[in-house]
């Protein structure tokens, strides 16, 4: 999801992202952990993607 759909998103949406982020986060740290994950930028991708989200929620006063 880019800034503009997270921005155009509602309020429940952007809660179910955020939480679809998070999950995938916890994921991809245990791959990390297990030596079974072959993309490691992607943990940092995801941390980026949690962090947009806060700050949208933020912005709009819904966190």
């Amino acid at each position: 999801m880019d800034l503009k759909e997270m921005r155009a998103a509602s309020v429940e949406e952007q809660r179910k992202e955020l939480e679809a982020l998070r999950e995938r986060q916890f994921a991809l740290r245990m791959q990390s952990a297990t030596g079974q994950i072959r993309n490691v930028s992607e943990i940092a991708k995801v941390r980026r993607d949690i962090a947009r989200m806060l700050t949208v929620m933020q912005q709009a006063g819904s966190r």
